[in-house]
This record gives structure tokens, sequence and C-alpha cells, in this order.
């Protein structure tokens, strides 16, 4: 489907307002991320679950 000029005009005028209007909170979220403690352990557990959880799924079929 072929958009018309001012429909992509009006998206992209959109696109670039949704930039500005979330860059200083994306950007404080990064400093906080950055600043934050490293917990590992905290974001493995639950990727081993579902790998584990998957291998399950296979294996009983």
């Amino acid at each position: 489907m072929q958009l018309a000029m001012w429909e992509s005009v009006l998206l992209g005028i959109m696109a670039l307002g949704l930039v500005f209007w979330m860059g200083p909170g994306i950007k404080a979220t990064l400093q906080r991320s950055q600043e934050a403690p490293k917990d590992w352990i905290g974001a493995l557990v639950p990727i081993g679950g579902v790998v584990l959880f998957i291998i399950f799924l296979i294996m009983t079929v």
C-alpha cells in the first residue's frame, strides 16, 4: 500500500515529535542503568528456566 505524500510527511513529523518528547526520559533511564548494580544472576535464572521449559516441551512430544 502506497502512502500519500502528506501521510508520509505527517508520519515523519509524528516520529520526530515522539523522539523529542521521550528523549529526556530515555537519557535519564540510561544514566540510571549505568549507575545501577549489575545483577546477572537475576537475568540468567529466568532465561535458563525458559530454556529448560522449552527443552522439556520438546522432549515430551
